[in-house]
């Protein structure tokens, strides 16, 4: 049975490849999308990609996540650091959750050091690039139990 996983980007992800390439890398959003979709076939799930700027959408994403997905990763972007919004639709989940940054939000400014998103996440991963979102498909194949299926 294949497993559903949501995958949420928030502000400027849409930019990435041509936006701060020496801190976000010169990927894409597309092309990191591709190899998820590839990575989570081969891991036995489905993945669902999304992005906005916008902070409601992703906060009506993740409440639309309560009912149709198995799983899910999200990079909210610069909403990390500011969002209770965000934080209160993902504390009302009961599904793995992991979140992802391109950079190691740690080096970079003191502001981004906090992440509202980690207290509802159960796993971060920070300044691995793109590869990061396939680590995090490995966390939740792992935690769904499809792991077995991809061999």
């Amino acid at each position: 049975m294949t497993r559903s996983v949501l995958v949420l980007n928030g502000p400027n992800l849409n930019l990435l490849g041509t936006r701060e390439p020496d801190i976000y890398g010169s990927e894409t959003l597309a092309s990191i999308e591709a190899t998820c979709q590839n990575r989570g076939k081969a891991l036995g799930l489905s993945v669902e990609f999304r992005q906005s700027n916008t902070e409601g959408d992703l906060v009506d994403w993740v409440q639309e996540a309560a009912g149709s997905f198995d799983a899910l990763i999200i990079n909210a972007g610069a909403y990390t650091h500011t969002s209770v919004a965000i934080l209160d639709a993902l504390l009302s989940l009961d599904m793995p959750i992991i979140e992802v940054h391109l950079s190691n939000i740690n080096q970079r400014e003191k502001f981004r050091h906090h992440s509202y998103i980690s207290k509802a996440a159960d796993g971060m991963i920070c300044g691995l690039g793109g590869i990061g979102y396939e680590l995090a498909l490995e966390s939740i194949a792992h935690r769904l139990g499809t792991l077995k299926e991809a061999k």
